[in-house]
């Protein structure tokens, strides 16, 4: 069994444009070991917006060297990039963008959501690419909520979205370049064992509810247990109704360097990504 490295969380929240109030609930550079291959998580909400005519969100801004990816659980966003790819995703829906070499992307609320207004709840996730494959081809997968298997736990515990990896012989849609599991859960109260491969970095971030760790430590809303990644499995205690997203995957044990949109191995290569965006190679998002 894995043991806890200990509780995280964030109640300083900040705005990311105008339309996403978010938490960084962890970050590479204070966790970037304990929680590769993953880089950041950022909870958005649970905000109310009111109705507008307004366009709020963030505009074009560039990424390189990993992929960003957004699960919606309440809300609309709409995506644009320079690669042509976009749209709307809502409730259960998942976009899965690879910067890889560069790419601009804009991001706002939808205009069905901002006409009529409503509550946003979202989480954006980073996920590192290995040192080989930074400049990999950008890309993007929109995942429908349609697409993601839904399996039923052992005992009653609750229900999975295997959004990316496997769990239980069920192989969730979203293609990746290193080995991981990227799973929503809806927990029933009780005691439960959650499968990770020995080697793996394991986390469990509670957006709702009350999980307990096998040593009493309890993470609620917007809170996370961080594991190591000796042993198999997490045992937890769910104290009452949860959802949570468990983020299990394979270390990339090399260098991290990175300068606000871009994640690399080295200072030379963040130079150059700069001097590559300054210079347009990152394309532009057609209107």
């Amino acid at each position: 069994m894995k043991k806890l490295i200990g509780l995280q969380g964030n109640d300083q929240g900040h705005w990311v444009g105008d339309g996403f109030p978010v938490r960084t609930l962890f970050f590479y550079q204070d966790l970037g070991k304990q929680m590769s291959p993953f880089l950041m998580l950022d909870y958005a909400g649970p905000a109310e917006f009111p109705s507008t005519t307004e366009r709020k969100g963030v505009g074009s801004h560039p990424h390189r060297g990993f992929e960003a990816v957004t699960i919606v659980y309440e809300g609309e966003v709409a995506h644009r990039d320079s690669t042509g790819q976009g749209g709307v995703i809502g409730p259960g829906d998942v976009q899965w963008m690879t910067a890889g070499s560069g790419i601009l992307h804009e991001e706002f609320h939808s205009e069905k959501f901002a006409k009529n207004g409503g509550t946003l709840n979202m989480v954006q996730l980073w996920v590192n690419l290995p040192a080989n494959l930074k400049m990999t081809k950008p890309g993007y997968q929109a995942i429908l909520d349609k697409q993601i298997p839904v399996i039923d736990l052992h005992n009653g515990a609750g229900q999975a979205r295997i959004i990316a990896g496997k769990l239980n012989g069920q192989q969730g849609p979203a293609h990746t370049f290193t080995p991981m599991n990227v799973v929503d859960l809806k927990l029933n109260q009780g005691s439960m064992s959650i499968p990770v491969p020995e080697g793996w970095n394991a986390s469990l971030v509670v957006l709702k509810g009350a999980v307990e760790a096998g040593n009493g430590v309890v993470a609620k809303d917007a809170q996370m247990l961080v594991f190591t990644n000796q042993g198999q499995d997490i045992q937890v205690n769910v104290l009452e109704d949860s959802i949570a997203l468990l983020l299990s995957g394979e270390p990339i044990d090399e260098p991290i360097v990175g300068y606000g949109p871009f994640v690399m191995n080295s200072k030379e290569e963040i130079s150059q990504a700069i001097q590559d965006f300054n210079g347009g190679s990152f394309g532009r998002i057609s209107q």
